[in-house]
């Protein structure tokens, strides 16, 4: 019966995308070839009632009963036509008498129970069977539909808009203009009016990302969505919602294995929905089953692109695939399929993993990278250079030994002579900060600070950087020089001195400073006040400068 499980796959597929005459035609064939085929009739007769064939509902769905009368997705059938029909009482005795063979069929159970809320509520609007669409409804179907940003662009369309009335005339009459995407989008909307939303494809809370290596952001947990299900759908994808729905339960409580078990009915039963093989793969995620995970995302994957999915399902799994290699630590495959999810929808929570593994990959590069003995040789080629004169090419050699060996001060040190020699003093004096914070008791660091800053002519600063030099050394010749060529140009005309230190920003900072006015306003009327201010090192330092 291989072809009459192909016919069946193929209107299957067809009641999915809204070609109901495709799928009563396929469901046809493969009941004359199976003409004892209870589900090929069950399902030509969702497919009937899809596109408003009552009678032809019924009497399929009759038939699966008669067939086999021990299975309740034929009453299911048969109490959902006939409360279209608005047979209400009929319809309950159809649910009711699957249940003597099945007393807790959750389909059985909630068909009565939406025939009896719409039951109680043609009562309590005083008029008789109200049928499917409540009248109330379509006096402002039209502003729902206009204010919906999924149906307002039809608005410009003349015949849209004579269909819109159509319905509005004759209510079941959308159910034959299935096939128009249209109407698909506008029955969805008012199904929502009427609280009758359609199957959603929810899915299991999503699985933490965060690694032991490095801090991560951990995607925000999901509660599973307890799905309505629409009775016209294909009794094995009904069969496969609801074992899904049992998985995501048994996920939400860390029974890992239940869930497991019941994933794999749901893709066993309906084997085309993206979302059941997502949840799979999130739970041997959390299993740590990390090459599972992977394979699976492939497969839903491959499964969504062949049914057309959700791009936000299909990056999802990509996503997925992601985490998975993340975890593994594989960070350059992690960016790939982090990069792929992103191509498919754009979300914060991916776009910032993705930015956490471009991090770490550029920090292991680096650290592969590094190779003292290699460094070693770049500053040596520099030194070359440096004493010819090609300060330019020097640089290059200087960086590649920081590069090489990051942590080694002198490197720093060396370059900073080179931009000191371009008239880069701005790049020399960053390297020189660089310099002495890797290595605060290098004095070479120290004097070609001062050096700069007295470039700069920033003579206090440049003072204070020599006396650090001589802190070190104090009887060191280069850095006692700079100190006393900073201490002269301090002493000089008080005019040129007023002119250097009201241009120097951070004297201007300490000026406008009112605890430092304070303090320098005491000090001129009381000398000694110096020595007691001096005690505190933060305005020792503001009073030097």
């Amino acid at each position: 019966m291989e072809q009459v499980d192909s016919l069946k796959k193929e209107g299957n597929d067809a009641m999915l995308k809204g070609d109901l005459e495709k799928a009563i035609e396929c469901y046809s064939e493969g009941i004359k070839i199976d003409k004892n085929n209870h589900v090929l009739y069950s399902n030509r007769s969702a497919a009937y009632l899809k596109a408003g064939k009552y009678s032809e509902a019924l009497a399929d769905a009759e038939t699966t009963i008669s067939i086999k009368p021990d299975w309740t997705k034929g009453y299911s059938r048969k109490g959902s036509v006939l409360a279209y029909m608005e047979r209400f009482d009929e319809a309950l005795a159809a649910y009711r008498q699957g249940l003597k063979f099945e007393p807790n069929n959750p389909t059985l159970l909630e068909g009565i129970s939406e025939v009896e809320k719409r039951v109680n509520s043609n009562n309590s609007n005083n008029r008789p069977g109200g049928g499917l669409f409540d009248a109330n409804m379509f006096q402002n179907m039209f502003a729902k539909l206009q204010n919906d940003p999924r149906t307002s662009k039809y608005f410009s369309d003349p015949d849209y808009l004579q269909l819109v009335k159509d319905i509005q005339t004759n209510p079941t009459s959308i159910f034959s203009k299935m096939q128009d995407p249209r109407i698909q989008e506008t029955l969805s909307v008012l199904f929502e009016m009427m609280d009758l939303k359609a199957p959603m494809n929810s899915e299991v809370p999503k699985e933490s990302t965060n690694s032991t290596s490095t801090s991560t952001t951990s995607a925000p947990k999901e509660e599973p969505k307890v799905e309505k299900m629409d009775e016209d759908l294909p009794d094995d994808h009904k069969m496969a919602l609801i074992e899904k729905e049992a998985g995501n339960k048994a996920y939400k409580t860390k029974d890992f294995e239940t869930a497991i078990k019941h994933y794999e009915k749901a893709i066993e039963y309906f084997g085309t929905d993206i979302t059941f093989y997502n949840n799979l793969a999130a739970v041997y995620f959390e299993m740590k089953e990390y090459n599972k995970c992977i394979k699976l995302c492939e497969q839903a994957i491959e499964i969504g692109r062949e049914n057309r999915a959700d791009y936000k399902l299909i990056a999802k799994s990509f996503a997925r695939i992601g985490n998975a290699y993340k975890k593994m630590e594989d960070y350059k495959s992690a960016k790939i399929y982090y990069e792929k999810s992103l191509s498919e929808h754009r979300t914060p929570e991916t776009k910032t993993l993705l930015s956490q593994v471009e991090k770490i990959i550029k920090d292991e590069e680096l650290k592969a990278y590094v190779d003292p003995v290699k460094a070693e040789e770049e500053k040596e080629k520099g030194n070359e250079l440096f004493k010819k004169g090609d300060y330019a090419t020097a640089v290059k050699h200087y960086t590649e030994a920081i590069k090489r060996n990051p942590s080694e001060a002198k490197y720093y040190s060396n370059r900073a002579a080179c931009y000191t020699k371009l008239a880069a003093f701005d790049l020399g004096l960053k390297d020189c900060e660089k310099c002495v914070e890797l290595d605060p008791k290098f004095i070479k660091g120290w004097i070609r600070k001062g050096n700069i800053l007295q470039g700069l002519h920033k003579s206090a600063q440049a003072a204070t950087a020599f006396q650090k030099a001589l802190d070190i050394d104090p009887d060191n010749v280069e850095a006692l020089s700079g100190y006393r060529d900073c201490s002269i140009n301090n002493v000089g005309d008080p005019d040129q001195v007023r002119e250097r230190a009201m241009s120097d920003p951070e004297i201007q900072s300490i000026l406008r400073d009112p605890a430092m006015r304070l303090i320098l306003d005491q000090m001129q009327r009381d000398p000694k006040a110096l020595n007691e201010h001096l005690q505190n090192p933060t305005i020792a330092s503001k009073i030097q400068k």
